[in-house]
């Protein structure tokens, strides 16, 4: 069975190593649907399960975008991991 973009687009995310980023458009592009990159922002808002490192996904300005968790978290999460 062929799985649908929500799990691809987490699928996609849960293999970015720590330390590393993406943007919403690269996860879109790999999740196999380049242009849904809102789409992937959307998913991952409302995705919960601490094993897919959401925080890990920015936006293509390099800015961190929106985290579920709030964006100073997200900056936090992201400054630790760097070191």
């Amino acid at each position: 069975m062929e799985k649908n973009f929500k799990d691809k687009v987490l699928a996609v995310v849960e293999k970015i190593p720590k330390g590393n980023t993406m943007t919403y458009k690269q996860v879109a592009k790999l999740a196999g649907s380049p242009k849904a990159y809102r789409a992937v922002g959307n998913i991952l808002n409302k995705n919960y399960n601490p094993k897919i490192p959401c925080h890990r996904v920015i936006r293509s300005d390099g800015t961190v975008g929106g985290y579920n968790r709030g964006t100073k978290t997200k900056k936090e999460l992201l400054e630790e991991e760097k070191r």
